[in-house]
């Protein structure tokens, strides 16, 4: 378990031993994601840095910085080997996954960007941030806008695919959690408090497992909710 702490840098937990193994003093910035890639754990920081660890003998590997604002989130294409920074300079910057050069750069919101993930076969990258919109880019067409869908009332923290990729959900600052139809884009159904129980207020990251397409959810509320989504047939 890779565990990220503010203005200090990355906790690395032996599960097995329930104890932690290694603390990396990488930063002193305020960590806001992490992703793990073969041998390389990637992580976006609070003063604009992704910085590259090895996993292995976490070593340092590499500081990129190109911006003065935070890097929000990070999302990996293996099928491209590209990986994408979202920025809160309104940006999205796509990166090789090898040498970790700068391929782009995108002008992709009109506010800060807080969540961006690949389609599991890697067709589109889906943004979403604080103007509330869901962007879908287009990979393959050299990431041009294919979808701009106004989703939420206010700020889209995350967006996750079901592991199939057939559908993904969104959750937001205005208290819901909403599921999508991935090959039209098309809103099936709204997650919140007056209909179905659900959270009193920012709903800020979410995981959908492949276990009974159970979905966990969790909020500023200090809640973790589980929840099991079910699709017809039609």
């Amino acid at each position: 378990l890779i565990v990220g702490e503010n203005f200090a840098g990355l906790h690395i937990i032996d599960l097995k031993e329930n104890k932690e193994i290694k603390f990396i003093r990488i930063t002193s910035a305020a960590i806001f994601d992490i992703k793990v890639f073969e041998n390389v754990i990637f992580v976006a920081t609070g003063d604009g840095e992704v910085i590259l660890v090895n996993k292995n003998d976490f070593s340092l590997l590499n500081k990129i910085k190109l911006s003065e604002k935070s890097a929000r989130a990070i999302a990996i294409c293996q099928q491209k080997e590209e990986f994408a920074v979202g920025y809160s300079d309104n940006h999205i910057r796509i990166f090789d996954l090898k040498d970790h050069t700068l391929k782009q750069t995108i002008s992709a919101h009109d506010n800060s960007v807080f969540t961006i993930v690949y389609s599991p076969d890697g067709k589109y990258l889906l943004s979403g941030g604080r103007d509330a919109h869901i962007k879908v880019w287009d990979v393959p067409d050299n990431y041009k806008l294919f979808n701009d869908i106004v989703a939420h009332m206010y700020t889209i923290n995350h967006i996750t695919y079901r592991p199939d990729g057939k559908y993904f959900l969104t959750s937001s600052m205005d208290k819901s959690i909403k599921v999508w139809d991935a090959g039209k884009f098309k809103l099936l159904k709204v997650i919140d408090k007056s209909r179905h129980a659900g959270h009193g207020t920012s709903v800020n990251k979410l995981y959908w497992s492949k276990y009974k397409e159970q979905v966990a959810s969790c909020s500023d509320d200090k809640t973790i909710s589980i929840w099991e989504i079910a699709f017809g047939s039609s």
